[in-house]
């Protein structure tokens, strides 16, 4: 994939919760993007939910599929786009240097109470089924802290803020990145 391309494709990152696809469709709709969730992505190519799936075939089966669905993309070299993806695709080496080829990685920060308030009501997460979540979504976030940092570009804080205000923030960074390149 060209330079060209990896500047102008979005792909959020973080954890359930952090308001991936809302955040994402956001960017999207801000900067004239075409929108994808990587997830649907992978439920309308199998024709099953992400939760059977994994019951199927398991989380590394899924693992598989997300890495299969990140090589076609890479393959296509589509620009103009911004992706949402599942909260564990960076687990995988080859995934995190796939989304750096794919664009630029934003990866939305969110502490563990505000994915527990966002997902309080939420039982398709297949990873946090059972008691105690908190204990869950805290082991979970620290297990992937350095698979996150490794695969994103820059890192934008979305606890107690609006996504319009988010997006904002990312898509100023990349006006930002345009002005210094014409000063170069």
């Amino acid at each position: 994939m060209s330079e060209q391309n990896r500047k102008t494709n979005y792909v959020v990152i973080g954890f359930m919760g952090s308001g991936k696809t809302t955040i994402g469709r956001r960017i999207a709709a801000l900067s004239g993007r075409e929108f994808f969730d990587t997830d649907v992505m992978i439920e309308q190519e199998t024709g099953v939910s992400v939760t059977e799936i994994f019951a199927a075939e398991g989380e590394e089966g899924f693992r598989r599929r997300e890495t299969q669905l990140l090589q076609k993309l890479v393959g296509e070299g589509a620009d103009g786009r911004v992706y949402a993806t599942g909260g564990g695709m960076i687990l995988r080496q080859e995934n995190r240097d796939l989304l750096h080829r794919l664009g630029e990685v934003v990866w939305l920060q969110v502490k563990p109470q505000t994915v527990i308030d966002r997902l309080s009501g939420d039982t398709t997460r297949p990873l946090l089924q059972g008691d105690d979540r908190m204990r869950k979504v805290t082991d979970l976030m620290q297990s992937r802290r350095s698979c996150y940092e490794d695969a994103a570009d820059f890192a934008v804080s979305v606890d107690g803020r609006r996504p319009a205000e988010i997006a904002r923030q990312i898509l100023c960074r990349e006006n930002q990145k345009a002005l210094l390149e014409r000063r170069i």
